[in-house]
């Protein structure tokens, strides 16, 4: 049973997929950021993302052997020696202090032969706050009748104190 085994197979065989997967990598580690197809845009990003894990546990990792494994497991599932070199030695200090999250993905209008869903998929820079920035925290209405009860309480104590 494949109860809870989801992938995107992008309707190719997993040979197809991962040859596509490799090349949109190395295309999107080369250039910072691809156009393609919302679904491969979709798929891609899992996958790109493992990439800039290794690299960062890479530069953080002391052991040379250990920086060379996590290098060597990059280049066999991304495929380009050049895009991998570029990720490990340029890129990686940008995602040090960054969890996760390494990408973004910008819906655009459709493709116009075949009106297929098209995507801008790039990496966040390092110094992009994203949504955390504006966000502000949410406080929810329980909270806010007892913050409102409390300052009702002090408001009355200042009250009697000051008489």
């Amino acid at each position: 049973m494949r109860h809870g085994n989801h992938r995107h197979q992008l309707g190719v065989k997993k040979a197809h997929r991962s040859a596509m997967l490799a090349s949109l990598a190395g295309a999107l580690i080369t250039h910072g950021r691809i156009k393609t197809t919302l679904a491969k845009a979709k798929a891609l990003r899992p996958f790109i993302e493992k990439i800039v894990t290794m690299s960062v546990k890479a530069s953080k990792a002391e052991d040379l052997a250990q920086k060379l494994h996590f290098r060597r497991l990059a280049i066999s599932r991304v495929r380009d020696k050049v895009a991998i070199k570029r990720l490990f030695d340029e890129r990686a200090e940008e995602f040090l202090n960054r969890p996760g999250g390494y990408t973004r993905i910008y819906k655009l209008i459709a493709r116009r032969g075949d009106s297929a869903d098209m995507a801008l998929i790039e990496f966040i820079e390092a110094s992009d706050e994203g949504y955390t920035k504006g966000r502000k925290k949410k406080v929810s209405a329980k909270r806010k009748v007892v913050q409102h009860a409390k300052t009702e309480k002090e408001e009355a104590k200042s009250e009697s104190t000051a008489e």
